[in-house]
């Protein structure tokens, strides 16, 4: 088995064994350990788990949406992810107690309202100034907005040796206007013999369900970032905080440790990138897993 899917299954294996009993925000309860490393040399391949296969097309669409420095569901609703939905509906629930005319009361009918109606969606479906803001245009005063990606690419390359190479999403003084604050809340590089190494930050780690795209976009963030300075891919580095497993999620991580992963990992392709728009061609290669194992995600 390729060494990313069996630090994976061990994390799996850590959190069911050494995990207490937590409350959280959704209600759901968790059994989490504090404090963990994930770290995976790129060249060993592009850093998505072979023992459940992933939604890559959701995972590259939020991607996206993040660099674009969008914030509303819009843009992914129409492009087929839904990842957010459900902070979004909450949202909307939980600011229009009393329903009027042909308001939507179901998740269906929001989503289907955000997909048709411009308006509602401009109103509806926007979750605060989340991680596309923070990343694209961090707000310093009342009239400066400052471009963290813009910043690191060119700092990149004109001071390759700086150790201030980092993107924060983490705003205090907007972590009230947020829907929910960025579990993934800043990333910072390091270039090194011609490599670029990336490691990012992490207070709330759904392990099941939010770890595997986290591994994935941001080794795909990497990968851009190397296209836009000619450095070669290092490592990709995970400061995890609160690791957890839902209660809802105990068994299918049981069903995903009892899989045997690929020997060998599938190799990313990227064409026509143009990060500051948030645009970029893809393909995956080689990519052989097993089929996908559903769960819930709270919300």
């Amino acid at each position: 088995m390729n060494k990313l899917d069996q630090q994976y299954i061990n994390l799996l294996k850590d959190i069911l064994e050494n995990g207490v009993e937590k409350t959280d925000r959704t209600g759901t309860g968790t059994i989490s350990v504090f404090g963990r490393q994930f770290r995976h040399d790129m060249s060993e391949g592009f850093p998505l788990l072979t023992t459940k296969k992933m939604a890559v097309k959701s995972m590259m669409t939020e991607l996206k949406w993040f660099l674009k420095g969008d914030t509303n569901i819009k843009y992914l609703v129409d492009n087929g992810c839904s990842i957010w939905n459900g902070d979004a509906f909450k949202n909307y629930i939980s600011k229009t107690n009393e329903y009027k005319g042909d308001w939507p009361d179901t998740m269906e009918e929001f989503i289907e309202r955000i997909k048709t109606d411009d308006e509602f969606a401009e109103k509806w479906g926007d979750l605060g100034p989340i991680y596309g803001k923070q990343w694209r245009s961090w707000q310093d005063g009342d009239k400066l907005y400052i471009d963290q990606i813009k910043n690191l690419i060119n700092d990149i390359k004109t001071n390759p040796d700086s150790r201030r190479l980092m993107v924060n999403a983490w705003n205090v003084g907007e972590l009230r206007n947020m829907v929910l604050p960025p579990c993934h809340y800043g990333f910072q590089c390091y270039v090194s013999d011609g490599k670029l190494s990336l490691m990012w930050n992490q207070r709330s780690v759904d392990t099941f369900l939010g770890l595997p795209f986290n591994i994935a976009s941001y080794g795909t963030l990497l990968l851009l970032l190397c296209v836009k300075t000619g450095l070669r891919p290092g490592e990709l580095i995970g400061n995890l905080g609160d690791v957890h497993l839902y209660s809802n999620h105990i068994e299918q991580a049981k069903e995903q440790i009892s899989r045997e992963g690929a020997e060998s990992l599938p190799e990313l392709v990227l064409n026509n990138v143009d990060i500051l728009n948030g645009e970029f061609d893809y393909m995956v290669m080689g990519y052989e897993s097993h089929p996908p194992i559903f769960a819930p995600l709270s919300n």
